[in-house]
């Protein structure tokens, strides 16, 4: 039988990230799913680390790669879609570990013709570095004590986040200034309204690609939800050195054309229709 929920995430040379990551879905209270890893063209050592790590948890994963050309993610989170399984697809990142109830938070929070939207919490270098799989495995990265023994210092909202106070949460989501944007590292919603998007734009290189994806979504009536103080997840620190003032411009211009003509399906998909 096919999984309830795929969860599709990209990853470049960032092995020891990526392992932090698969530990924290192999925790999760929600267990009818599979991990689709959409690869960017990482080297050997990243499909090393994926083959043992599937011999070891107890979900299916999927590793989909093509050759590094580049910063290609929009292409292979195109290419990941369409081998996911699941109707239902939660969208994150390499560099984000979840908390135990992320994919159950992400699945009863689910509305027809509606996608959710999630945040993170970011983790500096040398915390990202020490944390262990115990840590992971018994979910001390999520206790806020345990955070700040390490140095890192939360303020109300994130301590919010990770408390269990479920009243003061469904409050804040619904007042929070911040936009039920598509967010890369914390979204999900169903494979069909993906398809019928057409996947990301492949134009599209680093800098709000995420968001001009879910800017189609609600030209077509698919409106965001508030998640961002349930479905938590820890972003662990890395450098970005695939960034270019070039690419912002290229993007930010398409971001525009496609809030200008509220267009709900990219031409430079899942299925190529520009001339």
């Amino acid at each position: 039988m096919a999984p309830k929920i795929s969860v599709i995430f990209t990853t470049y040379n960032e092995p020891e990230w990526l392992e932090k990551v698969i530990w924290g879905f192999s925790v999760q209270s929600f267990k009818n799913f599979e991990v689709v890893i959409a690869d960017d063209g990482s080297s050997g050592e990243t499909k090393a680390v994926i083959e043992r790590l599937t011999k070891e948890v107890d979900f299916p994963i999927q590793h989909v790669w093509h050759e590094d050309d580049g910063f290609r993610k929009c292409d292979i989170l195109n290419k990941a879609i369409v081998k996911s399984k699941a109707d239902y697809l939660v969208f994150t990142d390499g560099d984000c570990i979840p908390r135990k109830d992320f994919l159950e938070t992400h699945y009863s929070h689910r509305q027809k013709n509606r996608f959710l939207s999630g945040g993170l919490i970011r983790l500096p270098l040398d915390l990202s570095k020490a944390i262990t799989k115990d840590d992971i495995i018994n979910q001390r990265i999520f206790n806020d004590k345990w955070l700040a023994k390490n140095g890192l210092k939360l303020g109300f909202s994130k301590r919010l986040r990770l408390s269990g106070n479920v009243i003061s949460k469904k409050t804040m989501n619904s007042i929070t200034p911040t936009n039920a944007s598509w967010n890369g590292h914390n979204a999900s919603t169903w494979k069909k309204h993906v398809l019928e998007a057409n996947g990301f734009d492949e134009r599209m290189k680093y800098g709000g690609q995420d968001r001009e994806f879910g800017e189609r979504l609600m030209n077509a009536g698919i409106k965001g939800k508030q998640i961002r103080f349930n479905a938590i997840c820890m972003h662990l620190d890395h450098a970005r050195g695939y960034v270019t003032k070039e690419d912002w411009a290229r993007n930010n211009q398409i971001r525009k054309d496609t809030r200008t003509n509220k267009s709900t399906r990219t031409l430079y998909g899942i299925e190529k229709e520009a001339e």
